[in-house]
């Protein structure tokens, strides 16, 4: 998201200021500088708070939320059309679970074209409120723990988001870490893939035979990840 806004703001001659937790990796911060963007860290409750608030204390202008905004989740749903072109009949589709707005582009255009596909949304064990919330059948709160993981996952569901996502999904699934670093060892040794944590948390799903059999459809939803973290996961350990 990060990235895309700062290469629009390049195209179109304005500046561009991103906000990110301070544990966000290298890789994808000199990436959004690279494209110009001005990137601004701070500690994880400050930035979920301008995700509530829908805004950056001390920065003025137009404020794109990387979740709620609907042209975004719109956007996102072009992902879904492009699975059904290439594979008109899936069975189930996994999709990596931070804030809903990928979940409910690709959900939405799947289930418009062919409803009884079923849609599973995939978080990490450390940080897993979908889960909780489902489990429940009311918004879910959970105790937080970054990791490698760390393009998903929250501490609680936006409101609007649990409203969207609620009649779109057939369930959700939790991975472990383990689990998480084993997809990107796969996904690199077998397909010549790099995947970041958030990207391979659907194959780390599949792989588990949680999701079940029959036409699986994964989504690896990015790639930007340190060498370091990705040197130590290829050399078989979870960071």
């Amino acid at each position: 998201m990060g990235q895309g806004v700062a290469w629009a703001a390049r195209e179109l001659g304005v500046p561009c200021t991103v906000t990110a937790p301070d544990y966000a990796p290298e890789t994808k911060v000199t990436a959004m500088e690279r494209l110009g963007a001005r990137v601004v860290k701070a500690p994880f409750d400050e930035w979920w708070q301008a995700i509530e608030e829908s805004r950056v204390e001390g920065v003025d202008g137009l404020f794109l939320h990387p979740v709620e905004n609907e042209q975004v989740m719109a956007g996102n749903g072009t992902i879904g059309l492009e699975i059904l072109e290439d594979l008109p009949d899936p069975d189930i589709v996994l999709i990596p679970f931070g804030g809903g707005g990928l979940t409910v582009g690709i959900a939405s255009a799947i289930k418009a074209e062919r409803p009884e596909a079923k849609i599973y949304a995939v978080e990490q064990e450390t940080a897993a409120p979908l889960n909780a919330t489902v489990e429940a059948g009311s918004m879910q709160s959970i105790e937080y723990r970054p990791s490698f993981v760390d393009g998903a996952g929250a501490k609680a569901l936006l409101p609007k988001m649990w409203g969207l996502v609620e009649p779109l999904i057939d369930g959700a699934y939790r991975v472990s870490l383990d689990e998480v670093a084993s997809a990107i060892r796969l996904l690199a040794e077998r397909a010549r893939v790099i995947a970041e944590g958030a990207g391979a948390l659907a194959p780390a799903a599949a792989l588990s035979g949680r999701a079940g059999s029959g036409k699986i459809v994964c989504i690896v939803s990015g790639g930007n990840i340190d060498f370091s973290v990705l040197t130590a996961i290829l050399g078989g350990r979870t960071p």
